[in-house]
């Protein structure tokens, strides 16, 4: 609550100097500030909240029914933020810890090996990313492939992992191949509930993400499902629940299942703001990669990831560039 009552005070400080005195004291102000951000979590206790202010008041921000007649457009975008920022951190505190085992052969490069060449690939993969973040906006990643065993679970998991390193930002890695889970076993935690319990109305969305200490980020698993994926998928619940993910964390990277011949993917690509498309050197059909690419929405696609290759003589080597070159 301390940052709504500093910026809050910030406000009033800068229209100070410029209206002269105001009609209520600070901590007046404040404590009126305090049961207004309350009501937005407690509604119930709204009725019963008193000022405890003696005589007829004129409210500087705070109305009996909102702001207050004075309150200007940075008093509203100043409290607006904090409470924000407020709820977020509450959001991160309930977030249960997980503890990191990774196998004896993980390939998971950028938490085991963070000075070879392949980790160094992923972080120029990364600073692509975020490049084309600053560029356009770019704030969650979908990463897909044409068929299965790809790599593009271990490439949504080390690109995650590298983003978390590198800006020390709150990063989500989203299991959304439900079929076919794996990153449990990448990342060595239990089998969990997760999105599919969430779906079906047996978990909070809360309790359904996991913080990952080790590796820095959160994930939030499959899960256990009961209905058919595609029903789950295309649940209405599932665009609300990522709407509130994309508030709550800087970086979302979706594992998606395989485009073909799947629909799966559609409903990811819908949310995502972009895609990366992930293809095996001697796996990849020429033909398959064509007809997937035919059918993803080529103003999502920002490139391609190219596994098992020979450049530089690391497993991976990694090309971004601009969709309407990635033909």
């Amino acid at each position: 609550m301390s940052h709504i009552f500093d910026a809050l005070q910030r406000s009033v400080t800068k229209r100070t100097d410029s209206a002269g005195a105001l009609s209520m004291t600070g901590p007046e102000l404040l404590e009126r500030a305090e049961l207004a951000a309350t009501s937005q979590w407690k509604p119930e206790l709204q009725a019963d909240s008193d000022d405890g202010l003696d005589g007829p008041r004129t409210n500087v921000l705070f109305g009996p029914d909102g702001f207050g007649r004075t309150a200007t457009a940075e008093d509203v975008a100043a409290v607006t933020l904090a409470l924000e920022a407020e709820q977020r951190r509450e959001c991160f505190s309930q977030f249960q810890t997980l503890k990191v085992s990774l196998p004896e052969d993980s390939r998971l490069v950028c938490l085991t090996d963070v000075a070879g060449a392949s980790t160094e690939a992923f972080r120029l993969l990364g600073f692509r990313v975020r490049h084309l973040r600053a560029s356009k906006g770019l704030r969650s990643i979908l990463i897909t492939s044409t068929v299965p065993e790809e790599g593009k679970s271990l490439s949504a998991a080390n690109l995650a992992c590298t983003l978390a390193a590198r800006e020390r930002l709150k990063v989500l890695l989203i299991e959304g191949d439900v079929r076919r889970p794996s990153l449990g076993r990448l990342f060595g935690i239990p089998s969990l509930g997760g999105l599919c319990n969430h779906l079906q109305g047996e978990r909070s969305l809360i309790a359904s993400v996991y913080r990952l200490e080790e590796a820095g980020l959160w994930i939030l698993p499959a899960g256990d499902r009961s209905a058919v994926p595609i029903e789950l998928i295309q649940s209405p619940q599932l665009a609300d629940s990522f709407q509130k993910l994309n508030s709550w964390f800087d970086w979302i990277v979706i594992d998606s299942p395989p485009m073909l011949p799947l629909a799966d993917t559609s409903v990811w690509a819908r949310l995502a703001d972009g895609i990366l498309l992930v293809a095996r050197r001697g796996k990849t059909e020429k033909r398959r990669l064509q007809k997937g690419l035919e059918a993803m929405d080529h103003s999502k696609l920002i490139g391609a990831i190219m596994n098992s290759s020979n450049g530089a003589g690391s497993e991976y080597d990694y090309y971004n560039r601009p969709a309407s070159e990635s033909h």
